[in-house]
């Protein structure tokens, strides 16, 4: 058994390398490390950074007593091999795990404490890995065969600020190196094995084992950011085995000379990867948590809820006032529909009170720190006026962009916004809008950019013109200026697969596909179901999500449509209708 490779000898691998010297491939700058023992930096039991490798030998011990101002060596002579042997030497010592030679004599001042350190990793290693939930799976799909079958591409994890990882996760790419479990072994012990990327889809990833070159038979997909994925020369600093895979373990001799070719100068995962993929995975709103959110029966005003649940960031807020806690509302923690106690009032914003006897004491008011900022702005004299006509999302109907107007000026930028021909008598419906708000938009906007416009219900002096509703209703426009016009960089290409929230039910997570990108604004496709269920949404929205994120949170994906319902949902559209009192609770899927 492949054991760190303790078995082979010295004069073995020193020979073999040497062979295939030209082959080398030159190192890429990156921000991923370079695969080499580069004085990974270790723990000590009380938290201390402490301990180093020896990038020679590979040696874990104290790293004041390392050689050289840098610590990068256990001793001179390790210092001089590395000069002579260079990075195949390295990359063998870490794939080896080396116990100590005599030329580390000084390093075994202190063997108790190298081995407290090392246990002490070992355990962090275990807690991360059990703060990730068990993966929630969709029975008869797979994001990996579905990625495959239909030779799509996903969207990126860079493109999702607000996901995990999205600010961290660098150069992960194709052909990056990770340590797996390899389970093409008939062995009784769990062991691993190195592969490469093939192809990357959100957090999940095509994996070849090293070994199989173009053979794609054992190919196959996985989550980046789970428990079993590792950094190259994990294993060698764990004391886990690595072992080729069964049906490609004749094919070579020297398995160590192998992969000392194979991996010297190619990518792997940062050291601290499983590290950060758990920090990210904390979330700073708990449940209990009193907030107040959009009254879904009347859009006009907002509610207290209380945070009842927690997953991947998504929260299940209970209206204060449902004792049986089925009244609730599903929204992202950097939604901009929820606000900390007392917000309402301070704008000028509806508000229902809520009964205070039904307050329970466990309940505590979510820190104002915690939620998202909106942009600050300047009230003056050129600002938005009641009347004054526009461009909104429909917030009943998230695939229509409708005729507008400002129907109340709160402060602090916030606008109360009604769609033209189908308010309410008392305003109930009326939406709360930032100015900075990605979903509003000045007069034209559509037309500019070949969207079809949502004339007033009723209105029929049809195709609609700006210029002749403005005049008939005695009405201006906004002004351009006064509209958010940043387009962030943000990666999204038409085609695209991702996760993203049905937001007419918004606890459903589904699979989606970006058909459309307007500057900074996207159409949402939910695939299986049709065109007129699409949804406009901003490419910062906090409902979008990379595929494979649902596994990660363990939160449940709701799959394509399946084709049985087609004829159900022409059925279905027939009688959509917008509704006053249930907004946010729609008919799309069961």
């Amino acid at each position: 058994m492949f054991d760190g490779y303790d078995s082979c000898s010295e004069d073995t691998s020193s020979s073999s390398s040497s062979d295939e010297s030209e082959e080398e491939v030159a190192p890429l700058p990156s921000s991923l490390p370079i695969i080499k023992n580069n004085g990974q930096v270790y723990t000590y039991p009380d938290g201390k950074s402490g301990m180093a490798t020896c990038e020679m030998c590979g040696m874990v011990g104290v790293r004041d007593a390392f050689y050289s101002k840098t610590k990068r060596f256990c001793s001179v002579s390790c210092s001089r091999s590395y000069s002579s042997n260079s990075k195949k030497a390295s990359i063998l010592a870490r794939l080896q795990g080396k116990p100590p030679t005599k030329k580390a004599k000084v390093l075994q001042k202190k063997p108790l404490v190298a081995k407290l350190a090392a246990y002490a990793q070992y355990k962090a290693t275990l807690k991360n890995q059990s703060v990730n939930k068990a993966p929630v799976t969709v029975e008869g799909f797979s994001w990996g065969n579905y990625i495959t079958s239909n030779n799509v591409i996903a969207a990126p994890v860079t493109c999702f600020r607000h996901a995990p990882m999205g600010n961290c996760w660098g150069d992960i790419a194709e052909g990056v190196r990770i340590e797996v479990p390899n389970t093409d072994s008939n062995l009784p012990t769990k062991v691993f094995w190195i592969s490469g990327i093939v192809k990357l889809a959100g957090y999940n990833a095509l994996l070849r084992y090293e070994g199989f070159e173009n053979d794609s038979s054992l190919d196959f997909w996985c989550n980046i950011c789970g428990p079993d994925i590792h950094p190259v020369g994990w294993c060698a600093t764990s004391g886990k085995p690595l072992v080729p895979p069964q049906s490609i373990q004749h094919k070579y001799t020297n398995w160590k000379a192998f992969l000392v070719k194979r991996l010297t100068g190619a990518k792997t995962l940062p050291p601290d990867f499983s590290q950060k993929v758990s920090e990210n995975m904390q979330y700073p709103f708990k449940p209990s948590m009193r907030v107040e959110v959009v009254d879904k029966t009347h859009l006009c005003r907002t509610r207290v809820a209380v945070v009842e649940s927690v997953i991947g960031g998504r929260l299940r807020l209970v209206y204060e006032e449902s004792e049986d806690k089925t009244d609730d509302f599903w929204c992202h923690m950097y939604s901009p529909l929820i606000h900390p106690i007392g917000w309402s009032r301070s704008i000028g914003h509806r508000f229902k009170r809520t009964d205070i006897l039904k307050k329970q004491e466990s309940n505590y008011d979510a820190p104002s720190h915690l939620f998202i900022k909106v942009k600050d702005v300047e009230q003056g004299s050129e600002w938005f006026k009641e009347g004054m006509k526009l461009e909104a999302i429909d917030p009943l109907n998230l695939s229509a962009i409708c005729v507008a107007t400002i129907r109340k000026v709160l402060a602090e930028g916030y606008l109360m916004i009604g769609i033209d021909g189908s308010e309410a008598a008392d305003g109930s419906d009326w939406f709360c809008y930032h100015a900075s708000s990605p979903s509003i938009f000045p007069v034209g906007f559509c037309e500019i950019n070949k969207i079809e416009l949502t004339p007033p219900r009723g209105y029929t002096k049809l195709p609609f013109k700006w210029f002749d509703y403005l005049r008939e209703t005695g009405s201006i426009a906004a002004p351009v200026k006064l509209f958010n016009k940043d387009v962030p960089n943000h990666g999204f290409r038409v085609g695209m697969k991702l996760e993203a929230v049905d937001l007419m039910e918004p606890r459903l997570v589904c699979v989606a596909t970006v058909t459309r990108i307007i500057h900074r604004l996207l159409r949402i496709h939910f695939d299986g179901w049709e065109d007129e269920y699409d949804q406009w949404v901003d490419c910062e929205s906090p409902d979008l999500y990379p595929v494979g994120w649902c596994q990660l949170t363990g939160y449940q994906l709701q799959p394509p449509a399946p084709q049985s319902n087609k004829d159900g949902q022409s059925n279905v559209s027939k009688q959509k209708k917008k509704s006053k009192s249930q907004p946010y609770k729609g008919h799309k899927k069961k």
